[in-house]
């Protein structure tokens, strides 16, 4: 699920894909905090993103704005659009603690153009109406062909004020608007006997695999004064106490679990039937999730377990991160319980509670009548369904054991969405808040009606005209801190979408917002602007109960007034002004036709995805549609929509900022600054940084006062390049294909069994490519240069990843600006990343086929190589944002941490650590500009392209925009790269430690060592192959299908791959279930592909007085394979695992790329056609003496192996100085991410 997402029971981290996985917006969860630290991502300093929530998740083409009852965590960096997994606008640490956790992983923001992403599950309706309005007619059914006609009429262009009404039809405009909308037709919703709910959705992605939700109504909200944290401690131990989950284990089927103020959810994502019978899994699935939610077994033993899993979680999370968001929270609601009751708990409560009172806890709300069960997947028989839901669940008691008094930890104004719905009980919650109280009274005191109506969490609302206790702005100051951020908060009621006019007001508050957006983003191109960030985000949250829109400043502590006021100015600007013309048209087309890929995608959205949506709208009581309808009914709402209206209704958005101050005005619920207690002074030493409430005061209503104009309009091409252009470049450089090997005639190779096939220009450009139906008339292509961050040499350290930067926070091609450009990925519905690694260079375009999507994508793709400009000012921002994120690794403990354990395993090798402050100040424009572009040679890049096209329409941009590319030089020679080494033994820092001074304990520990290539060649340059086929005792011991696997140039990608998913369980079991020294641990493998080595990496989380004995333990693990032998069941669970993984990622264009990267590359001879079509069968003739083989190659003796510990907390304060921040010689402040939910979340484990 996205936000805590579906895992696996065992502990596992993102063991090794067989193929490198470039970043992509596809990848649902990042893995483990992976130490590769030359690759982080960092935000733009013009980074702004203004997202929408309310029905679901939306996009428009640059940018992404949610409309989900819950905002996505999603950012628009530079203009980009990154599909992360979607998270609520709670603090993931605050509001949704989960079973199993992985550490996020440390990475700089990549750039994109804006493109406005989605791959949502929105599901907007159509309704029939009399007037002459374009509303498409409904399907005749379920199973109908999900065709739509999905044309906005010219008209909607042309008219002066864009919508398609007039005076005459007012009327029938209204009652069209008032229609309500309708729902999907293949949710099948019902209740059991006993009021248990339930919600079943047929999905047939991915194939013969469904989901299974339960959702328990009770959460850290419904927790006494004694009880803080109980919820979380019971989501635990019936989780991890089931019998019947564990015997799922050896089926497929993963499973996890959370908690959150309002819920505990416990879901199961499994196979339909067993792999060797017909056997159907989903009474076994719908058993365990019985069991664990209704009849759990509270025995000592696993208490004890999970108090100490939860006690090191709780210190784990414990992140500054977390703590500001606690902070926002504490501050946003302080007038309600949601300020005090975090589902993480107290640390001195969790020490005390026996069974009993944990179990009493349970027998209070833990029963049927409180509980929602959801299902989506490949289910056939929806009859079949719902007896097999009465068979498990029916027999199962319908009251709470023990009753219970009516307190005030109730849901809240939200109860009545987030409770069951009952016949009449339901009806009192939708009562207004006085007939609610008066209805309750009315009621018999049953234990099952006490839970359905809960007493209102209160809010204190931002109403125009509604004096609040006008509190001055709160201010948080802490030594972690390394940036200034301060939040203006407005909180209202959430309004449910359930008619056309409901969906009409999101649709124009997210044209408003997207134009904010935009314009912060582009306006602000100087070297050194005021602020780091500005976001604006308006969202409904039914973990608050509220609808909450945040303004969020971040800036360098010396410039926040300045960040303040241009933040004011222009939203100021926005409400004054309003929208232009141009704009609205602009953002709605884009709207438009981003709906209309939605809905040709409807039979190709994942379950999870449809599953996570509909628990969202359900809980708040949106209707619920699919995207077939969703599109339908956004062509409809769009014809009634004019400019006058746009900023009518988006205006009133933001008037608790632009009438700040105003008598009757909306007033900001809360302001709340985050800040560093002390500032870095250039030349001097650090100074107490010193800002006051008035001082905040005095900078917004400054920003009111600054003088605006209106927005000029600005002229968007239609194209990149001309039809004229093109035929002159056709004519001059004659594109054509030439023979893909240089010993073999064909100009065309074609794999019929994997549908692979293979190009090669006359440029020398290798081209990959395969038709796929996963994205109907949707593409991915992605370009990948040789090279990357190893090419940098004494010189030049940090030049290309500086270099990269730069040519991204430029964002010109030819004679276009960069708002130019945005503006045309806009239009198109292009999504472009560019990002190095430490041995490629690659750039990503996604792209519809829709109004020539695919060739706009090929003719930026061109213009980017061709016609490139590299801005000095663009340089400039690069290298500080690099600065800036040097300075600030010695403010987070994981990051110094790693960093150090980097330094001193790859014996200070900066190509796979963050540039130092003295390299950076080498560096000049010449210099990065040259590191990029002398790897951009035509032999030297690959292009692979995965995608719903035909033949002729992706050989016909191939040739034109690819081939007309100017063929440049040769591939820079591989000896050039300087070696690359571990450090040798003996060494006095194989172990090391940090210390980190800090008011709350935590630490964390890393391990790491040598490992091979992904195709079997280590670090001192020994071709394993040779070694393992010299053997010739294991020789005479293998069979044929051994001989072959050992043969493969894929055995040590597949071998270590399960390698590492044994060892991932086998730390889970021991470290963090047996000996309780943890609440996360994972271990990982980096494989290059063009470089001769790899590392492994453990990753562990405790308690200061834990941790050493849990480095112990897992070096025990690592060595101790063969002292414990492995078991045949060991393996097998791993190849499942892994194949199932691979299975399902199959139906991603973005996987697809990965697997057919490399296939042309001179860098990687050993990879061909054969790697991707033999990759089911490896994992299945893969024996425990293969991977003992493998095993024999990852280093883990004392000799190479490194580790260090870091400890925060008062005490280790005493030794900060350590020789890690002298040889640092940080002074300056960095940035961390800042806003509610932004703190570290909590991550799946496989």
């Amino acid at each position: 699920m996205s936000s805590t997402t579906s895992c696996s029971s065992i502990m596992a981290a993102n063991s090794l894909a067989v193929f490198p996985s470039y970043p992509s917006r596809h990848r649902k969860t990042p893995s483990s905090s992976q130490l590769r630290l030359s690759n982080r991502r960092i935000p733009t300093s013009s980074q702004f993103s203004a997202r929408l929530s309310s029905v679901k998740e939306y996009s428009l083409p640059t940018y992404r704005i949610r409309i989900v009852n819950t905002p996505g965590k999603q950012k628009i960096l530079g203009g980009a659009r990154k599909s992360l997994t979607r998270i609520d606008q709670l603090p993931e640490h605050v509001r949704k603690i989960s079973c199993f956790q992985r550490q996020r992983k440390f990475q700089l923001k990549r750039w994109m153009p804006p493109v406005f992403l989605d791959k949502s599950t929105f599901p907007l309706m159509n309704c029939r109406v009399e007037k002459p309005i374009s509303v498409p007619q409904a399907a005749a059914g379920p199973d109908e062909p999900h065709v739509v006609s999905s044309t906005w009429p010219d008209t909607v262009l042309e008219k002066t004020d864009v919508g398609l009404w007039d005076s005459e039809t007012n009327e029938d405009l209204e009652i069209f608007l008032n229609s309500p909308l309708i729902t999907h037709p293949k949710l099948h919703r019902g209740q059991l006997k006993n009021g248990l709910r339930y919600l079943i959705l047929p999905n047939k992605v991915p194939a013969n695999r469904f989901e299974a939700h339960m959702e328990v109504h009770v959460g850290s909200i419904d927790e006494e004064e004694d009880e803080q944290g109980i919820a979380h401690m019971i989501e635990h131990v019936a989780f991890l106490g089931s019998k019947k989950r564990e015997k799922l284990l050896g089926t497929g089927a993963r499973s996890n679990a959370y908690t959150d103020f309002h819920h505990t959810v416990f879901h199961i994502h499994s196979p339909t039937s067993t792999k060797d019978s017909d056997c159907d899994l989903l009474p076994s699935v719908l058993d365990a999730l019985n069991e664990i939610a209704f009849h759990p077994k509270f025995l000592a033993s696993r208490v004890e377990k999970e108090r100490r899993a939860i006690l090191s979680e709780l210190q784990m999370m414990n992140t500054i991160e977390y703590r500001v968001d606690c902070q926002l929270l504490q501050h946003l609601h302080s007038e309600n319980k949601l300020s005090k009751r975090f589902p993480i708990g107290l640390e001195d409560q969790i020490k005390k509670w026996d069974t009993d009172k944990i179990r009493k806890f349970h027998e209070r709300w833990y029963f049927p009548a409180n509980a929602t069960l959801y299902i989506v997947g490949n289910i056939d028989n929806i009859s079949k369904t719902v007896r097999q839901i009465e068979d498990v669940f029916e027999k199962s008691h319908s009251e709470p054991k023990t009753p219970t008094t009516n307190t005030s930890n109730a849901f809240g104004a939200m109860a009545s969405f987030l409770v069951p719905k009952f016949s009449g009980a339901a009806l009192v919650g939708n009562l207004p808040n006085e007939k609610l109280h008066a209805s309750m009274d009315k009621e018999k005191t049953t234990g099952i009606d006490r839970q359905i109506v809960r007493p209102p969490v209160e809010h204190n609302w931002s109403f125009p005209g509604v004096v609040l206790n006008n509190k001055l702005p709160q201010i948080f100051q802490h030594e972690l801190i390394q940036n200034f951020s301060v939040n203006m908060f407005c909180k209202i009621p959430v309004d449910r979408v359930r008619t056309y006019l409901d969906l009409r007001n999101v649709l124009m508050k997210r044209i408003f917002l997207s134009a904010l957006h935009f314009r912060i983003n582009t306006r602000y191109k100087s070297s050194n602007p005021p602020f780091t960030s500005i976001e604006l985000d308006h969202s409904d949250s039914g973990r608050e109960g509220c609808t909450v829109t945040t303004l969020t400043v971040t800036a360098e502590p010396q410039n926040w007034q300045s960040a303040i006021k241009v933040a004011v100015q222009e939203v100021r600007r926005l409400k004054e002004f309003g929208v232009t013309r141009g704009e609205l048209v602009r953002y709605m087309d884009a709207l438009i036709k981003d709906s209309e890929q939605l809905a040709a995608m409807i039979d190709s959205v994942p379950s999870v995805d449809n599953l996570d949506f509909i628990m969202e709208s359900d809980a708040l009581h949106h209707t619920i549609m699919d995207q077939r309808q969703g599109h339908e009914s956004l062509v409809a709402v769009a014809e009634t929509v004019s400019l006058e209206d746009v900023n009518l209704t988006g205006s009133k958005v933001l008037e608790f900022i632009t009438e700040f101050g105003k008598s009757g005005a909306p007033c900001a619920s809360a302001i709340v600054a985050c800040v560093p207690k002390k500032v870095h002074m250039e030349g001097l030493d650090d100074a107490k940084f010193e800002i006051h409430p008035h001082e905040i005061i005095d900078a917004i209503t400054a920003g009111l006062c600054e003088p605006i104009e209106a927005e000029p309009e600005l002229e968007v091409p239609k194209e990149l390049i001309t039809s004229s252009q093109l035929e002159e470049m056709k004519l001059q450089r004659q594109p054509s294909f030439i023979p893909v090997k240089h010993d073999v005639d064909s100009v065309k190779v074609i794999d019929q069994e994997s549908g692979i096939i293979q190009r090669r220009l006359s440029n020398e450009i290798p081209i990959n490519y395969r038709i796929t139906q996963n994205e109907a008339r949707g593409g991915v292509m992605r370009i990948i240069v040789g090279g990357g961050r190893a090419t940098e040499t004494s010189e030049s350290k940090g030049a290309v990843v500086v270099g990269v930067r730069t040519l991204s926070e430029g964002g010109r091609v030819g004679t276009f600006s960069r708002e130019q450009v945005e503006l045309f990925c806009v239009n198109n519905l292009i999504n472009c990343s560019l990002e190095s690694t430490e041995e490629f260079i690659y750039m990503e375009f996604r792209f519809t086929l829709r109004d020539n999507g695919m060739r706009a994508a090929f003719q930026l793709l061109h213009m980017v190589l061709e016609h490139s400009v590299w801005l000095e000012d663009a340089f400039d921002r690069a290298r500080q944002l690099y600065l800036s994120y040097y300075r600030s690794i010695p403010k987070s403990l994981e990051r110094s941490t790693a960093h150090k354990l980097m330094a001193a395993m790859l014996n200070g090798d900066e190509r796979f650590m963050e540039p130092t402050p003295e390299s950076l100040q080498k560096l000049t424009m010449t210099s990065v500009k040259d590191a990029v572009m002398n790897q951009f040679t035509g032999n030297n890049m690959e292009v692979s392209i995965a995608g719903d096209f035909t033949e002729a329409e992706i050989e016909s941009c191939i040739l034109d925009y690819l081939g007309t590319v100017t063929a440049a030089g040769s591939t820079p020679d591989p000896q050039i790269i300087d070696p690359i080494v571990f450090r040798p033994f003996p060494s006095d820092i194989h172990f090391q430690q940090v210390f980190l001074k800090d008011t709350d304990e935590r630490a964390c520990a890393y391990i790491a060592g040598p490992a091979p290539n992904r195709w079997g060649f280590d670090a001192e340059g020994r071709d394993l192959f040779h070694i393992i086929g010299n053997n010739s005792l294991s020789q005479e011991k293998q069979n044929n299908q051994q001989r072959n696997i050992r043969d493969h140039p894929l055995f040590f990608g597949i071998a270590l791959g399960l390698l590492a998913e044994i060892i991932n369980s086998r730390l889970f079991t021991t470290v963090r279930d047996s000996l309780g020294l943890t609440y996360d641990v994972s271990f990982e493998l980096s494989l290059f592909d063009r470089l001769s080595l790899g590392w492994y990496v453990v990753s562990v989380t405790s308690t200061p007085a834990k941790v050493y004995k849990a480095v112990d333990a897992c070096k025990n693990v690592l060595r101790g394979l063969h002292s414990n032998k492995l078991a045949q069941r060991e393996l097998d669970r791993a190849k499942r695992t892994l194949l199932m993984r691979h299975e399902a990622e199959t139906k991603s264009n973005a996987y697809w790329l990965g697997l057919v990267a490399h296939l042309q590359s001179s860098a990687v001879p050993r990879k061909d056609v054969s790697c991707i079509k033999d990759l089911t069968s490896l994992y299945e003739a893969a024996t425990i003496e293969d991977i003992y083989l493998a095993y024999e190659h990852l280093k883990v003796d004392d000799k190479s192996l490194f580790s260090c510990v870091g400890v925060a907390g008062a005490e280790a304060g005493e030794e900060t100085n350590t020789p890690e921040v002298e040889e640092l010689n940080i002074d300056s402040q960095g940035i961390i991410p800042t806003g509610r939910g932004r703190s570290t979340m909590t991550r799946p484990t496989t």
